[in-house]
């Protein structure tokens, strides 16, 4: 089989004259960092999913970090998670000292099961922390219930999702905080950053506090003068810049036609692949309306995964898999997790493939992705 002419990535940012031109305005103003920007993008953000406050920080991860913080969890703490996800969903608990449990997915969605989160709840378990894994929203309505049943606190990892939606609802509202991150493969890009959203103000001022070195202006500081501040708490330098800020907002204006495209390419694997008893593609939680971050399709067990991925690559075809089961990695061998905890988590692993998709993939280009995949099974 001849490749491709140039590599397909499985993702990439779009970047246009008009972003260029917003963050070149923003460059000779006077303001990089700490200006007016970051407000703007907040609001702006907030707006779209329809929360009362964002508060926007360097990358998700730190953005993870703030709401770990503001929701008060400490060393002593079980935090549960899903293991197909990026490390990040786990790190930010680890961060604060807590203890990771990890639940296992849903042999359908391959989100978080809220079966599975019931189970491991033990009088240490302080909040959960679903993944809208490739951009599908977890079934918040079971996990909402199970928080409200057992007073925890909901933190949902919305790396994926941003402009998702769930029963009609825009994902950023149907947790205590939600994250939503802007790497340049997320569905908009300020190049690296994040940003928690939420309704609940304690936990709103409690993020702001903690992504600036947990520095404010008290009464007290205000008293003594412009120049006077007081260090409240042990807090980190995790602030978005306004170039960050300004790209966001450019994005954000183009979001919607982004995510059209995102689900015009998802269809049009769904339609190749549906009557393919080799591959199966991914199913949706009712309800729904994926993001379509990330496009997974499911191998049989009697391809040989390994190999597709090699040759896809030889094509130029830039196949990846997410995610290798966070407690599969060393860090977490180290602190005793051992493989087999989550066997549905696990045995999906082995035999997903991820394939392109983005904004700027051409119609040739998915043609020439189902037509080699469809090759490679069969040869």
């Amino acid at each position: 089989m001849e490749k491709y002419k140039t590599f397909i990535s499985y993702g990439k940012q779009t970047i246009t004259d008009e972003d260029i031109e917003t963050v070149i305005d923003t460059l000779r103003s006077s303001y990089l960092t700490q200006g007016p920007k970051i407000k703007e993008f907040e609001d702006a953000v907030a707006n779209y999913v329809g929360a009362q406050y964002a508060v926007a920080f360097c990358n998700g991860t730190a953005a993870l970090h703030g709401a770990c913080y503001a929701a008060g969890i400490s060393e002593g703490d079980e935090v549960i998670t899903t293991p197909i996800t990026f490390a990040a969903s786990a790190n930010c608990v680890r961060y604060l000292g807590a203890t990771v449990v990890f639940a296992d997915i849903d042999q359908h969605t391959y989100n978080i099961d809220p079966i599975e989160i019931e189970k491991k709840i033990t009088p240490k378990t302080k909040a959960i922390i679903p993944v809208d894994f490739t951009g599908q929203p977890a079934d918040m309505d079971s996990i909402m219930k199970i928080a409200k049943k057992h007073n925890l606190i909901v933190i949902e990892d919305g790396a994926h999702s941003f402009g998702a939606e769930y029963k009609g609802k825009k994902v950023g509202t149907l947790a205590d905080m939600t994250m939503f991150s802007f790497h340049p493969v997320k569905p908009i890009t300020t190049g690296e950053g994040g940003i928690i959203v939420t309704n609940n103000k304690v936990y709103y001022e409690k993020l702001q506090l903690f992504r600036s070195h947990g520095i404010k202006k008290t009464p007290y500081a205000l008293e003594q003068g412009d120049w006077y501040y007081e260090m409240a708490d042990l807090g980190f330098n995790y602030r978005m810049t306004d170039i960050q800020a300004a790209l966001g907002l450019s994005q954000l204006k183009k979001i919607d036609t982004f995510l059209a495209r995102r689900r015009e390419i998802a269809n049009t694997y769904n339609e190749a692949f549906a009557n393919e008893p080799l591959l199966q593609v991914p199913k949706q939680l009712e309800g729904t309306s994926s993001g379509w971050h990330l496009y997974m399709i499911k191998l049989s067990e009697n391809l040989n995964r390994k190999s597709i991925f090699n040759q896809m690559r030889e094509l130029n075809i830039g196949v990846h898999v997410h995610y290798i089961p966070v407690y599969w990695h060393p860090y977490y061998k180290k602190l005793g997790y051992k493989k087999g905890i989550c066997p549905t988590a696990e045995k999906w692993y082995e035999h997903v493939l991820t394939l392109p998709i983005h904004p700027d993939l051409e119609d040739r280009e998915i043609d020439f992705i189902i037509d080699s995949l469809m090759k490679l099974i069969h040869c």
